[in-house]
């Protein structure tokens, strides 16, 4: 069967499927010199091609997971990329050919996939408990060896996860060592079911909280705090029906109100406070605090649909709009269901990451992808959320940068203080780049970058593991008193 990719904007340039495993031993030193003390490892997942997709088209969220590692080792930085190979990944490496068709919905499966779950394994990978998981939101995680990548088996916990999925948007709590997590559509396509897990430090499942949601929607991201659970919910809704007859997974439904859950981190459904506000969407949540009778949510906000390749059930497609790293308020003490949003910052930004020990603490960083120009390019900053200032890398070069991620420089360094680790996609070049920068001094560019001989083509998110993690299977982090 002949292997032709269409010709459509996404597969072109760089976004043109890669479909390559590698594995780089001592990637080459560009300039400065890797950190001493930065010992772990970053690993990170994003989508990729096997096949040519049913249907010509395609969506930046869909395709086969790819999973990336990069060791750091007294200095030696080696790179490898895998495959997930999953139930559908294997299925179609059988079959020669993709066997899924429209983005989620099963209804336009090619019937060879009968029985296979469509989970894509393509969006996150997470360290907890002494277990490496590589995660997609639609299904549950698959385990991975952490240092070949070899891929493990689906797992349910050992059937203490009753959920069909769970989030690729986990939360870790690197001093408490849990891990917070959820699954939207919790019994299947179209359900309104919503489950809450908290996993102790012992991989065990130490709190499970069932409730419905406001509709069957996406919940791609959520936000803890140390006494509190936020779970927004926008307007991207799944109906069955629509799905039978061909539809997206989503639709946009401009019509119905942001709705917001705050409840105790391990509360029940009756004690959910319920809030509503404009119609908004978001993807990424940066961090949330609580303050008094007041919950803060810090995210990425768009005064409209974040995806506007889902449009509304009658078809009318979206203008695209910034995403404004924002403040929603949420007082516990009102009698009314009301909350204020500020923005904090007026660059649009996204992909937005903490100091992961700050997750739920009071804090002052985040750190994010910055838009600059409308030719690809893009840099990473740095933002006080105290004051919504803003310091970037201006590198004025044919760059797009992939999510950062905070390292600290020691387990008990104050917040902010360590290094961004960020993959450089060097669009004018063809391959990609690994940039180490001072978190604390992002204008002065890299400590060090090191050449990728091949192009990275996607990721979204990922984890730092520091070498005693990995070998002890727990976090040893501190944060100041």
């Amino acid at each position: 069967m002949d292997i032709q990719f269409p010709n459509i904007p996404l597969y072109q340039g760089w976004g043109k499927p890669l479909r390559t495993e590698s594995t780089v031993d001592g990637l080459e030193l560009i300039e400065g010199k890797v950190p001493e003390g930065l010992n772990g490892t970053w690993y990170r997942a994003g989508p990729d091609r096997q096949f040519p997709p049913m249907t010509g088209e395609d969506i930046f969220i869909d395709g086969e997971g790819m999973m990336h590692m990069f060791r750091f080792d007294d200095g030696h930085v080696s790179y490898r990329s895998r495959w997930a190979r999953n139930a559908r990944f294997l299925a179609q490496e059988k079959a020669r050919r993709s066997l899924f068709g429209r983005y989620r919905n099963r209804h336009t499966d090619d019937p060879e996939s009968a029985g296979v779950h469509g989970g894509t394994a393509n969006t996150n990978m997470l360290f907890h408990a002494g277990k490496l998981t590589v995660l997609k939101e639609d299904d549950l995680p698959y385990e991975v060896d952490p240092d070949t990548l070899e891929t493990g088996p689906r797992t349910d916990f050992g059937g203490k996860v009753t959920s069909t999925s769970l989030s690729a948007h986990p939360k870790l709590d690197l001093i408490r060592n849990e891990l917070l997590t959820f699954s939207f559509q919790a019994k299947g396509d179209g359900t309104t079911d919503m489950a809450f897990y908290i996993f102790g430090p012992d991989g065990e499942v130490a709190h499970e909280m069932w409730f419905t949601a406001p509709w069957a929607g996406v919940v791609h991201d959520f936000a803890i705090t140390e006494s509190h659970i936020v779970v927004p919910f926008f307007p991207l809704v799944t109906t069955p029906d629509a799905l039978k007859q061909g539809s997206s997974f989503y639709e946009w439904h401009d019509d119905k109100q942001t709705h917001v859950a705050v409840f105790p981190r391990r509360g029940t459904a009756e004690d959910i406070r319920w809030f509503k506000g404009p119609t908004t969407s978001a993807g990424h949540m940066l961090n949330a605090v609580t303050d008094g009778t007041k919950v803060h949510l810090d995210l990425c906000l768009y005064a409209g649909n974040c995806f506007p390749f889902f449009k509304t059930p009658d078809g009318r497609t979206s203008d695209p709009v910034p995403p404004i790293l924002s403040r929603m308020t949420f007082d516990l003490a009102r009698n009314d269901d009301s909350f204020e949003t500020r923005p904090i910052t007026g660059r649009p930004g996204e992909m937005p990451r903490t100091d992961d020990r700050y997750q739920g603490r009071p804090y002052r960083w985040g750190y994010l992808i910055m838009a600059r120009a409308n030719d690809g390019t893009s840099s990473v900053g740095r933002v006080d959320v105290t004051s919504g200032a803003v310091e970037s890398w201006e590198h004025g070069q044919k760059i797009s940068v992939h999510e950062p991620q905070f390292v600290p420089r020691a387990p008990d360094s104050p917040e902010g203080v360590g290094w961004l680790l960020v993959i450089l996609n060097r669009l004018d070049q063809g391959h990609s780049e690994l940039a180490v920068l001072d978190a604390e001094r992002l204008a002065d560019g890299p400590v060090a970058r090191l050449h990728l001989p091949v192009r990275v083509r996607s990721t979204f998110h990922g984890s730092w593991v520091p070498e005693d993690a990995l070998r002890t299977g727990r976090y040893d982090m501190k944060v100041a008193a």
